[in-house]
């Protein structure tokens, strides 16, 4: 049985693999309790048929299905559902990387829709959506007592409306109303850049694209820096990201790794249970690798991050992760829907479960609030301060005999990286905290 896996979390981005078959036929009941199923088929047939026939208004025969199935499904866990035609192509078209929407990751929690994270540079990230936001209302209609599909198609809409929600966050004494513009969402999966000798590697979720993206966005950060010889590790920033196809979460993990296992999966039947390891070849030629993570970090984003900090190939920073250690196989059915259905847990390679634990990263570094009344100008301010007398502003000083003009100038140079990464500290402290480990190795590592 062909089968695609998903280790992503439920909502508006989604990645799945889809299995094209049907199970096989089910384990045989004892004599009593199939009779007890079929009893209980009866009665549900019975009530199906009441409704039909004396509801005060005459219902929706397939809604009303639907709704049956997918109340058995929720009943589950928060991550299996149904899925009726249009969900189902709708997240077909997600995990391709490009989709109608707000562009956030949501998760159901006590009733309400939480933010898991926005996506980087979507309707929703640049209104101001953050994670851990609840989400109470959508244009003054209460998600209260919805599934989470149907909280999701509320917030979807023609491209270019307006679409109203109202928040609640925590800090935040009263609920608030945020209002977004409905967009296109493409999702680039990855981007690179270079920061001072150090490549950085910002992977937004887990479609089609991004290992190919990984491969290409690396290879030009890397060209960018001068070459492998001029880097000196390697940042992989899954902050925010909340996960997408295990498929990608594997090619990712063995773009690091040479050798030894990524994860395993293991649920109720033995065909569900699978080892996935690592293959020959490292993207990042040995190089140190920092992972950064958050608590909007979930599913094959801790896939890859656990697998690098199980074998000692990353140093994990940041913040404890989401923790969703379970796998969803979509399984198509009747009338061209598919159901959502947990059929496994996945483990790292030194058999942690990471389900409702997170991983918890090897350094924490909180991200501090940025308080805008402090801009730039203050730690301007104490930059000048602190450079504006030395020896080297007094007259008459002694020349410097142990350098030539040459190291001096290599000699400035690097002093100016050096402060232009601690610029990074208003802006992104969690990064540049980790370019911070990498230049630190860097130094004890070289050769004298």
């Amino acid at each position: 049985m062909k089968k695609l896996l998903m280790a992503a979390l439920g909502g508006t981005l989604a990645g799945a693999l889809i299995t094209t078959q049907f199970a096989g036929p089910l384990i045989a009941e004892t004599a009593g309790k199939t009779s007890s199923v079929y009893e209980q088929l009866d009665m549900f047939g019975d009530v199906f048929e009441r409704i039909r026939s004396q509801y005060v208004e005459a219902p929706d025969s397939q809604k009303l299905m639907e709704a049956a199935i997918n109340g058995m499904l929720t009943s589950l866990d928060p991550h299996s559902s149904f899925m009726n035609a249009k969900d189902f192509a709708d997240m077909q078209v997600q995990t391709k990387g490009q989709f109608g929407g707000l562009g956030i990751e949501v998760t159901q929690e006590d009733g309400y829709i939480k933010v898991v994270s926005p996506i980087d540079g979507t309707p929703a990230d640049k209104a101001g959506i953050k994670t851990g936001d609840i989400i109470t209302q959508v244009n003054a209609a209460t998600v209260v007592g919805l599934t989470m599909d149907q909280a999701v198609d509320l917030m979807r809409g023609p491209i270019g409306s307006e679409v109203v929600i109202t928040v609640v966050r925590d800090g935040v004494k009263d609920p608030f109303d945020v209002s977004i513009i409905r967009d296109t969402i493409k999702v680039a999966a990855v981007k690179g850049r270079v920061e001072g000798d150090t490549v950085v590697l910002r992977i937004t979720s887990f479609t089609d694209q991004t290992f190919s993206g990984l491969q290409t966005e690396l290879k030009k950060a890397v060209d960018a820096a001068g070459g492998m010889d001029k880097v000196n590790g390697f940042v992989i920033d899954l902050r925010n990201n909340p996960g997408g196809l295990l498929t990608q979460a594997i090619d990712v993990s063995d773009a690091f790794l040479t050798e030894g296992e990524i994860v395993s999966t293991r649920g109720r039947n033995p065909q569900d249970n699978e080892r996935f390891n690592a293959t020959p070849g490292d993207l990042a030629d040995g190089k140190p690798v920092v992972v950064l993570i958050n608590g909007g970090s979930a599913s094959a984003s801790e896939i890859v991050t656990g697998a690098l900090q199980d074998h000692r190939r990353a140093i994990v920073v940041g913040t404890k992760s989401f923790g969703k250690g379970s796998v969803q196989t979509i399984i198509p059915v009747r009338g061209d829907g598919a159901m959502r259905l947990t059929t496994a847990r996945y483990y790292t390679p030194s058999g942690r479960s990471i389900q409702a634990l997170g991983v918890m990263p090897d350094i924490v570094v909180n991200q501090p609030a940025v308080d805008p009344a402090k801009t730039g100008t203050e730690a301007s301010a104490v930059a000048k301060e602190d450079t504006a007398r030395s020896e080297a502003h007094l007259r008459g000083i002694l020349s410097n005999d142990s350098m030539s003009e040459d190291e001096k100038k290599q000699l400035e140079a690097d002093r100016a990286r050096t402060e232009e990464a601690a610029k990074l500290r208003d802006d992104d402290y969690q990064l540049a905290y980790a370019i911070d480990i990498l230049r630190g190795l860097a130094a004890v590592s070289a050769k004298p």
